[in-house]
C-alpha cells in the first residue's frame, strides 16, 4: 500500500523508460492509477504491478491474501490476473479506504470474488483460518516481522509470500539515507529481511524494483 514513484529506490531514468515499454492498463485500473497520482495515495509501483501480473498467471492461485488495501487497485489488479476462479481476501485499516476500496470493487464487478476485511492486519490474520495460494504483504513496514508466523500458518506449501516496500526508500540498505523518526522502521524491516532470508520453511529473492520487492516461497515439509 506504501508503494509510490517517490519512493523508487531504482534511478528515475531507469524506470521511467521500462515503464514507457509496459503496455498501459485501460478500464478502472487505469482510472485508479490516475485518481492515486492526483490524491497522493500510495498504489504499487508499475514495474510491481507488471511482475506481480506476471507470477500470477505462472502460478494460477485461486486463493489470495492481501495486507494492505489502499483504494483496492493492487486486489483489483491481482483479481483479474487470476481470473474468474479465483477470490482475494485484503485486509485494511482505514475506514475512508475501506469504503472507497469497496466502492471500485463494486464498479469493476468483483464483489463476489474481493472481501474487504476492516481491521488492523496484526488482529486480523490470527481469525483466518482458509489456506491461500499466495499473499501480498504492503501493510504498516513496522509490523511485518509480527504478521509473518500468521502468514507461514495461512499460506499453503508451494505458495508465495511477497512483501513489498522492503527497502523503504533505500533507508534499509545504507545507514546514511536512514532519516530521523524513521529509525524504528528501518531496524524491523532489517530484522524481518533477516529473518525471511534465513528462515527454514522459506527461499526468498530480494528484488530493487519500486520500493523493494521480496519474494518467498514456502518450502513442503
Amino acid at each position: 500500500m506504501e508503494s509510490d514513484h517517490n519512493n523508487n529506490i531504482v534511478q528515475s531514468y531507469v524506470s521511467d523508460y521500462l515503464n514507457t515499454l509496459m503496455p498501459k492498463h485501460t478500464g478502472i485500473l487505469a482510472r485508479l492509477e490516475q485518481d492515486a497520482a492526483e490524491q497522493q495515495i500510495p498504489i504499487i509501483t508499475p514495474e510491481v504491478a507488471s511482475l506481480m501480473e506476471v507470477l500470477i498467471k505462472t502460478t494460477n492461485p485461486k486463493h489470495i491474501l492481501e495486507v494492505g488495501t489502499a483504494i483496492g487497485y493492487s486486489a483489483l489488479l491481482f483479481c483479474l490476473a487470476a481470473g474468474l476462479e479465483s477470490h482475494l481476501i485484503t485486509i485494511e485499516r482505514e475506514p475512508h479506504l475501506i469504503d472507497t476500496a469497496r466502492a471500485n470493487i463494486d464498479e469493476a464487478g468483483l464483489t463476489n470474488q474481493i472481501k474487504v476485511m476492516p481491521g488492523d492486519a496484526t488482529e486480523v490474520l490470527p481469525c483466518l483460518t482458509e489456506p491461500v495460494d499466495m499473499i501480498f504483504l504492503d501493510g504498516a513496514k513496522g509490523h511485518y516481522t509480527q504478521m509473518l508466523e500468521h502468514c507461514l500458518n495461512l499460506l499453503k506449501p508451494g505458495g508465495l509470500l511477497i512483501s513489498d516496500n522492503v527497502l523503504f526508500r533505500g533507508m534499509v540498505a545504507s545507514e546514511e539515507k536512514v532519516k530521523r523518526r524513521q529509525g524504528t522502521i528501518v531496524t524491523r524491516m532489517r530484522t524481518y529481511l533477516e529473518t525471511i532470508t534465513h528462515h527454514p520453511q522459506l527461499k526468498t529473492s530480494l528484488l530493487p524494483i519500486g520500493d523493494g520487492l521480496a519474494i518467498s516461497l514456502k518450502l513442503p515439509k
